[in-house]
Formats: C-alpha cells, sequence, structure tokens
C-alpha cells in the first residue's frame, strides 16, 4: 500500500530536547522537595505534561490540589521554555532536512503530531516551521498519545487517509497511538527495538527506503 504522507513526532525524532525536559522538571522537583532521578525520564516520552507530572508526584510526601498540580506545570514549563531559547537550527536531528526536502520535492505530504504545546515555539527555533504541511500539538487535542487523536489530526489537516500515513516516532506511547490510528510505524531513538513498529530506522535518511522502496 503506497504511503502519501509522513507524520513526524518532534522531540526524540527531530530534535532532542530530553535533558531540557529533565533540567525543568529537576528544577522544579528540587524546589518542592521531590526525589527526581534522570532513570525516570523514560516515563515521561511522549505523554503529556500534566501526565508527566502525575508521574513524578508518585515521590511526592504530600498531596496536591488540582490547582497546585497546574501550578507546578505552568513552573516547570516556564524553566523549559528557557532552556529552549538555546535551540539553533544547528540542533535538528542529522539528516532530517534532507529527509523532508526528499518528501516534498517527491509530493509526500509531511506533518507534525506532537502532544508538547511548545511545538511551534520549537520548530520556529529549528527553522522547520515552512516545511510542514500542517502541524497537530498538544494546543489542539484533549487526549495525549497513546490515544490516537493527534495523529488523526494531523492526517485530516493533509487531507489524506490514515491507512496512508507513516508516524516516525521515538515513544512507545507514540506507536501505540499510530496503530489505533490505523497507521504504518516506523521507530527511532529509544523505541528503535520496539516490536509495535513496522519499521526500525537507525538513521532518518533510512526512511526514503521505506516510503520508495
Amino acid at each position: 500500500m503506497s504511503i502519501l504522507a509522513v507524520i513526524f513526532d518532534l522531540d526524540g525524532v527531530l530534535v532532542h530536547t530530553d535533558q531540557y525536559h529533565y533540567q525543568a522538571w529537576k528544577r522544579m522537583a528540587d524546589e518542592e522537595g521531590i526525589v527526581f532521578e534522570e532513570s525516570a525520564g523514560d516515563r515521561l516520552r511522549g505523554v503529556s505534561r500534566m501526565e508527566s507530572l502525575e508521574v513524578i508526584l508518585e515521590k511526592s510526601g504530600r498531596t496536591y490540589t488540582n490547582v497546585e498540580k497546574e501550578a507546578l506545570a505552568e513552573r516547570k514549563n516556564g524553566y523549559y521554555r528557557e532552556l529552549l531559547e538555546q535551540l539553533t537550527p544547528a540542533d535538528a536531528a542529522p539528516g532530517s532536512r534532507e529527509l523532508l526536502a526528499a518528501c516534498t520535492e517527491q509530493g509526500i505530504k509531511v506533518a507534525i503530531g506532537s502532544s508538547s504545546r511548545n511545538t511551534p515555539v520549537i520548530l520556529e527555533r529549528l527553522g522547520l516551521t515552512h516545511l510542514f504541511e500542517a502541524v497537530a500539538d498538544g494546543n489542539e487535542i484533549v487526549n495525549s498519545k497513546p490515544d490516537p487523536e493527534v495523529f488523526l489530526l494531523a492526517a485530516k489537516k493533509l487531507a489524506i487517509d490514515p491507512k496512508y500515513c507513516i508516524v516516525v516516532e521515538d515513544a512507545e506511547a507514540g506507536l501505540i497511538a499510530a496503530k489505533r490510528a490505523g497507521m504504518k510505524t516506523a521507530a527511532t531513538g529509544t523505541a528503535i527495538k520496539s516490536a509495535r513498529a513496522d519499521h526500525h530506522l537507525h538513521r532518518l535518511e533510512e526512511l526514503t527506503a521505506v516510503i520508495w522502496g
């Protein structure tokens, strides 16, 4: 079956901001006296900000109200956005621009499907915004991955049937979401060995062989 569109996750695929997320969560957790170790970061991959916060609060010795949780999440996001100011176009993943250009030249539509509400800022800092025909992100969805909502929204914006889309993901939650959306999957990064992936990419450029054989 032909592939007519590629939907990319952002963090961990086209840019690597894991360390920024860790530093921001760590700063917030330290201020609250909560133990937060870098190894816990894997549980935060591909899920929403509030779901990530719930994971961190498992180590807390007190109970937080919903209002307090919102404030903690906003504080963390403020720290994270400060760190994002360091991003430049040079931080885009190796081969990403070439892959996007190749897709466009061959008539393959490209979109972003990310749970991050910071997607517009990150794309702008990387100088990638203009390369995508559609962007679906955490600002537009109710349910984050592994719910398929963000990928289905991206396909809708592209006007492409989900069965003709392939999703590039680095998180298990994202691969589950893509499968639930009825899309093909390509895993990279930390999800490279996932059994849920139809294809496994050690480098982004390898996707060209998947699309065009």
